[in-house]
């Protein structure tokens, strides 16, 4: 059942990415479309931060559309604190943020039932682009943080496939 789960995300993932072409250089689907030899520091910062934004503004949507109900009212506040970890990056190396639109590329399900698979194909997404972006050479507050990104996604996912799991 689990792996029909995840198959189904990956479909929804690709989905998305044919019906709105405007997310797929946004977020983990813009890395996955670059070639591991041409990431650069700041396009890594990038499509992280970006992906966060995109989070926090589908779980805005959920929230605006079908109330604030757990999970999402709990993560957002996590994508929040995610995307304030990756902000001072920025500074600190002289790139400047990435244009925030998370909302405006927001995907939103017909139900709420149907946001849980959202969410856990987002974090996984989420969790391959950071599992990617470790195996590069990164200066080592970096690494921390994507490593910490990368364990926050995990948990992201075991509390959509928990509450997918409800349904």
């Amino acid at each position: 059942m689990k792996s029909v789960k995840l198959w189904l995300g990956g479909v929804l993932v690709s989905w998305v990415m044919v019906c709105f072409p405007s997310i797929a250089s946004y977020g983990a689907a813009g890395a996955q479309n670059e070639a591991d030899d041409v990431l650069t520091l700041e396009s890594m910062l990038s499509y992280a931060l970006e992906d966060e934004y995109l989070a926090r503004g589908e779980y805005q949507e959920v929230i605006r559309t079908f109330g604030g109900q757990k999970p999402f009212t709990n993560i957002i506040k996590a994508e929040e604190r995610h995307i304030s970890w990756l902000e001072p990056l920025f500074q600190r190396y002289g790139f400047v943020l990435p244009v925030d639109r998370g909302m405006e590329s927001a995907v939103m399900p017909a139900s709420y039932t149907e946001t849980f698979a959202v969410g856990v194909a987002a974090e996984i997404a989420n969790i391959e682009m950071y599992e990617r972006f470790l195996k590069q050479d990164l200066p080592s507050d970096v690494r921390d943080v994507f490593v910490r990104l990368h364990d926050a996604s995990e948990n992201h996912l075991a509390a959509f496939q928990k509450w997918q799991n409800k349904f």
